[in-house]
Formats: structure tokens, sequence, C-alpha cells
């Protein structure tokens, strides 16, 4: 069984910066991609960023494009989302997971989730 657990939430001002960790364990044979999702109240579920595990491909939701960057150590088994000129509207549970088929802009198609951290940006 994967475990994913995150880390590195907190809040922030508008415009600064944070960086979220997910440290996995357990056997990872098989996972192909790993990303990160947010939820908000109103906003509901979002795709945030993956990477895939093998050659390292990156993707973005267009609301993060150019500000966030998505990253894996595979030393240390942890996927990182650093997130620059963040915004109110970033204010979320930011989740990382792991699939290994399927869109992964597709919650469904991941296997395994952390329990969330909490991202919050004041204006």
């Amino acid at each position: 069984q994967v475990q994913l657990v995150e880390s590195g939430g907190g809040s922030v001002q508008a415009g600064g910066s944070l960086r979220l960790s997910c440290a996995a364990s357990g056997p990872k044979y098989g996972l192909n991609f790993m990303g990160w999702f947010r939820h908000a109240p109103v906003k509901g579920r979002e795709w945030v960023a993956t990477i895939s595990t093998g050659g390292g491909t990156t993707d973005y939701a267009d609301s993060v494009k150019d500000r966030f960057t998505v990253a894996r150590d595979r030393s240390k088994n942890t996927l990182y989302l650093q997130m620059n000129s963040l915004k109110p509207d970033d204010t979320a549970t930011y989740y990382c997971a792991a699939g290994n088929s399927g869109s992964w802009r597709d919650a469904s198609r991941y296997n395994y989730w952390g329990q969330g951290t909490q991202v919050t940006v004041s204006a």
C-alpha cells in the first residue's frame, strides 16, 4: 500500500511563495504519474499539476502555469510543488496523489491520495 504524506502548507500574503512536499512510502511499482490537486469549498476539487515518474514530463492547469512548478526527487521519494506569486484564489487544501494509467488530469485515475495540507493566501 502506497502512503503519501503532504507537508509545507501554511498562510502567506498574496505574492508570496510556499513549497509543498509529499513523501511517498510503500511499493511504487506501476505508478506512472504523481500529481497535485486542490479543493476549495466553493470551487470544489481542481487538478493542479502532474509529473510522470518515468521521463519527468510535467503538465499544469492554466490557472497555475508559469507560477507553480512540480518536481520529484527520486532519491528521497518525495514530490514537490513550488508555488510562487500566490493569489487569494489559490487558497485551498492541497492533495498529492499517485496513479498508473489514464488521463492524469482526471482525479478518478489516481489510486492513492495523501491527507492534504492547507494553503491560505491573504490579500
